[in-house]
């Protein structure tokens, strides 16, 4: 997979591909070269404004291209319950789910409709709800995957808190915004793994970008942050890519024949903040297998999903 760019993507046509916050950043450009690759792509976000001038930037790309926006809140289960009924009664397959969305680091806490932590709900909960709801459509798909975006914050001290998952004692913008990412990491190879154990059939892993220089942090902290301001003239001239750069991980994750079942994929340069996508280190805490299952459960609960039963000691 050596300097693997968006030239080695197989031809995707005949496939449909859901990507969740698509409207700008990494979501845009992981559209952007689906589109050039022939997939049939809906693009959800929640601003239509936005989601209109996202599918006006890839037909002047691509005029040919077969895409559509739908909204998608992910901060409310609702809204994603409405979604994915609406999607089901249009298609009757998804080919690849990309759990794309999320928000940074707002400085106070914030909470979604249904009263998560704003980062956990959305980052996290809200894909783990979407995913059960589409479970029967990428079931009956030829080849599906599911791609979770992660980070590099999953390695720095973050840990699953379920003594407080909400941050409703002490609430800590960056631990906070580390839970949700190991989440989504422990997600994606616990998904494979229950997969393998009930025949689902699909290819679950996940991706991250690195430091992309997209509006997250902007949209999170604000522009006028001292992270945002610190980044922007330190770390960012040396150590950041573009947003096209970040997104070859998610690509990769859900296009190339060599990607694998629980794996996990980013940019390979210094410190894994930028460079050409390959394997990316795993930290300890997202492989504990007890803390993956407890997190399902949990989960399970506070979404209201309901995934088949798995007989999953088969599966250890």
């Amino acid at each position: 997979m050596a300097n693997w760019t968006t030239a080695d993507i197989p031809r995707q046509t005949g496939r449909l591909a859901v990507i969740t916050g698509a409207t700008g950043g990494l979501g845009l450009e992981t559209a952007l070269a689906l589109a050039g690759a022939g997939a049939d792509i809906v693009l959800t976000g929640r601003n239509a404004q936005k989601g209109q001038a996202a599918l006006e930037t890839i037909r002047a790309q691509y005029p040919a291209a077969s895409i559509r926006y739908t909204h998608l809140d992910l901060a409310s289960l609702a809204s994603v319950r409405g979604f994915a009924d609406q999607f089901a009664s249009e298609h009757a397959t998804l080919d690849l789910l990309i759990n794309n969305a999320g928000v940074m680091m707002p400085p106070k806490r914030q909470a979604t409709e249904d009263g998560f932590e704003l980062q956990f709900g959305t980052n996290y909960l809200g894909h783990f709800a979407l995913t059960e709801h589409l479970l029967p459509l990428l079931t009956a798909a030829r080849a599906p995957r599911v791609v979770n975006l992660s980070s590099l914050a999953h390695k720095t001290g973050a840990a699953i808190h379920f003594d407080d998952l909400q941050w409703q004692r002490s609430y800590k913008p960056w631990p906070s915004y580390a839970q949700s990412k190991l989440a989504m990491l422990m997600f994606a190879i616990e998904l494979q793994r229950r997969s393998d154990a009930n025949g689902w059939g699909l290819l679950s892993n996940a991706a991250h970008p690195g430091y992309a220089r997209t509006g997250l942090i902007a949209n999170g902290p604000g522009a006028d942050s001292l992270m945002q301001t610190l980044s922007r003239f330190t770390l960012e001239p040396i150590a950041s890519q573009s947003a096209a750069e970040g997104a070859l991980p998610t690509l990769f994750a859900a296009t190339a024949p060599e990607a694998r079942p629980a794996g996990y994929y980013g940019p390979t340069g210094l410190f894994e903040l930028k460079g050409p996508p390959g394997e990316a280190r795993i930290a300890r805490q997202a492989q504990d297998q007890a803390v993956a299952t407890r997190l399902w459960e949990v989960s399970e609960a506070l979404t209201n999903a309901r995934w088949p039963r798995a007989a999953m000691e088969h599966a250890t």
